[in-house]
């Protein structure tokens, strides 16, 4: 049987989102960003998830979730796909070319097993992989250097990727060594694996799966952990701990 690998690029500073304390260690819903995200893919199967963080990180280890024996912990890159190269590179004398490697943000705490557990078995036989993703629903403008409408994007073939992303270890363990030695940067691992000709595939997830980015996009996770708890279990509950099996 095949064995599959989930992996968490951590190692971010949070540039956008500002402050002394990276997005991933803030607070949501009673518990930090990175222990509900964590507590999501713990829960889809027994696969071991590898934490890339970055090496001076201190706050990482005070997490009572750094002790769970199914997490190894790595000392991550400058970038993602740096941080995503060096866990698979962590996992060579384990891994098989053929393994699945699940790649998740670890500032999306929101997404629901059930979606990642339609993306292992929509996948399962497809011979590259593929990513959740969502339709636009909004127009999209292109514009120039000076701002102005350069041209109206037609929508209806565009769609916004989300994480996980799933690929074989070796294809992408190849890809992101080929993008490093390229001096090029993906911006997501389907970006590496498209770029040596493969095609992966889109697999429909949920609005509900944001990515935290800026402060407001706490408050934003927290309703839609509300919400999901409510749908969980029919009632609502002031100061609840989401439980991660949605």
């Amino acid at each position: 049987m095949v064995d599959s690998w989930i992996i968490v690029p951590a190692a971010g500073t949070g540039r956008r989102f500002g402050g002394m304390i990276p997005k991933q260690y803030q607070s949501l819903a009673g518990k930090t960003v990175i222990e509900h995200t964590l507590e999501r893919l713990l829960s889809v199967n027994e696969a071991i998830v590898v934490v890339a963080v970055h090496p001076e990180d201190t706050h990482w280890p005070r997490l009572p979730v750094f002790d769970h024996p199914r997490i190894r912990t790595v000392h991550g890159g400058k970038e993602r796909a740096d941080s995503v190269r060096l866990a698979l590179e962590c996992l060579s004398r384990e891994a098989h070319a053929d393994d699945w490697v699940l790649v998740h943000d670890v500032a999306r705490p929101c997404v629901r097993a059930l979606e990642i557990r339609h993306l292992i078995s929509a996948l399962g036989h497809h011979k590259v992989g593929g990513v959740l993703a969502v339709p636009i629903s909004d127009t999209v403008k292109r514009v120039d250097n000076g701002a102005n409408i350069a041209a109206t994007e037609d929508r209806s073939r565009l769609w916004l990727a989300q994480t996980p992303q799933m690929f074989r270890y070796g294809l992408l363990s190849w890809s992101l060594k080929m993008a490093a030695r390229q001096q090029w940067l993906p911006t997501d691992e389907s970006a590496a694996v498209e770029r040596l000709g493969h095609v992966p595939q889109v697999i429909e997830g949920s609005r509900d799966n944001i990515k935290i980015t800026r402060r407001e996009d706490l408050v934003i996770a927290e309703a839609i952990l509300r919400y999901q708890h409510e749908a969980e279990t029919g009632h609502g509950q002031i100061g609840y701990q989401p439980t991660g099996k949605m």
